[in-house]
């Protein structure tokens, strides 16, 4: 892990709650698609309020980071947003080893809410090397405003035939089409990967679903090798 110093450039909004923050390098930071960073906004004290973990949302091989949250009340929501063009900030990176690799042929993602974050830097990555990936991805939300990054991900599917979505909706009956009504669970991944034994599976959230989603898959068969876990706590 390293420190290195990057510039704010481009703040993009994904949900009416959850916004990415886009910035620029001194010098590259070589990181595996899943992995996230620690952003240091209070340098003396390390473990305090203003220092936070997220995960990279881009590719890396992309020119630019890019680190997406879920905004707040907090303290450290309040010093994204009032970042301006050409601030510096610190981060240290890389971090996290539920990653992906070149060699992973088949994957599914059983995702939560912002836990979309990783799995678009990975996506993004296999799209970017043009690599024929079977992709696999279960993304819920309690609504169909709160799915970010739908529109990135509704292109990726229409121009890989691999890649492969459902989003489930819990809280209202969705009106998209693409999207399921309720929540992932045992029926909904056995009629929508019914290979799930197969994958490399990777799972992003709150410890909760974490916990959850992995006893899921051990119940359909899943090897515990090849479940692979990243909980986000405090996020």
């Amino acid at each position: 892990m390293k420190e290195y110093l990057i510039k704010f450039s481009q703040r993009i909004k994904r949900t009416p709650e959850i916004e990415s923050f886009r910035f620029l390098l001194r010098q590259k930071i070589t990181f595996l698609p899943g992995q996230f960073a620690e952003v240091v906004f209070d340098r003396e004290h390390p473990d305090k309020e203003l220092n936070k973990y997220l995960s990279f949302s881009a590719s890396p091989t992309k020119d630019y980071i890019e680190f997406t949250k879920r905004l707040g009340a907090s303290h450290f929501s309040s010093r994204l947003k009032e970042l301006k063009a050409a601030d510096e900030i610190l981060v240290k990176a890389p971090l996290g080893n539920c990653v992906f690799k070149d060699e992973y042929k088949k994957i599914s993602f059983l995702i939560g809410g912002i836990g979309i974050t990783p799995v678009v830097s990975i996506i993004e990555y296999i799209m970017d090397k043009k690599m024929d990936t079977d992709v696999c991805l279960l993304y819920s939300n309690r609504s169909e405003e709160e799915i970010a990054f739908k529109r990135e991900l509704d292109e990726w599917t229409r121009q890989n035939q691999r890649i492969k979505i459902t989003y489930a909706v819990s809280d209202c009956q969705p009106k998209d089409s693409a999207c399921v009504f309720g929540r992932i669970d045992k029926g909904l991944v056995r009629e929508r990967v019914c290979d799930l034994s197969q994958r490399r599976v990777f799972i992003f959230g709150p410890p909760e679903m974490v916990t959850a989603m992995g006893n899921l898959c051990l119940d359909l068969g899943c090897e515990q090798g090849n479940i692979q876990t990243e909980n986000f706590v405090g996020y």
